[in-house]
């Protein structure tokens, strides 16, 4: 078994990263990762088919909308909306997905990962870039030695 935090080290490694779910209302977790993402210096793609603008920066209805290539996606929307996302991941050639997820479902669907396993796409189920980005809170720190005990981050 693949080791959860190389995997997510090769992950934030990507330069251009979509968020799939951000919102207007910039206390959601989708929000705090994509300003994480933003503050340690990556390219950030906001995706959000209800918005054209999340913190300030413009927004995109889908990953087919955003302009240029992208080289991973968090997904952090409901999960019926994840498969969507990863097919259109296949569609584009994005190697590398993140589901979003702590204690409760989060974003994962079994037929997003699926649809990841299936195409090629490298991807993380599970767990948050916060707890592996960048300078990481104590909160994310516990919540990433409780996730990955209870094995709760698939990689």
């Amino acid at each position: 078994m693949a080791d959860p935090l190389a995997v997510a080290r090769e992950f934030l490694a990507a330069r251009r990263i979509a968020v799939a779910g951000v919102s207007r209302d910039r206390n959601q977790p989708a929000n705090l990762i994509y300003r994480r993402l933003r503050d340690t210096g990556h390219e950030v793609v906001a995706i959000n088919p209800a918005t054209d603008r999340v913190e300030g920066d413009p927004c995109y209805r889908d990953l087919r909308a955003a302009p240029g290539r992208v080289d991973g996606v968090v997904i952090a929307t409901p999960p019926a909306a994840a498969a969507e996302v990863v097919r259109a991941c296949v569609d584009l050639g994005i190697p590398r997905v993140w589901m979003h997820r702590s204690f409760g479902e989060g974003s994962v669907s079994a037929e997003a990962v699926a649809l990841c396993r299936s195409h090629g796409i490298g991807v993380i189920v599970g767990g948050c870039p916060m707890m592996y980005c960048g300078r990481v809170d104590l909160g994310h720190r516990c919540m990433r030695w409780i996730l990955e005990k209870r094995r709760r981050i698939e990689v």
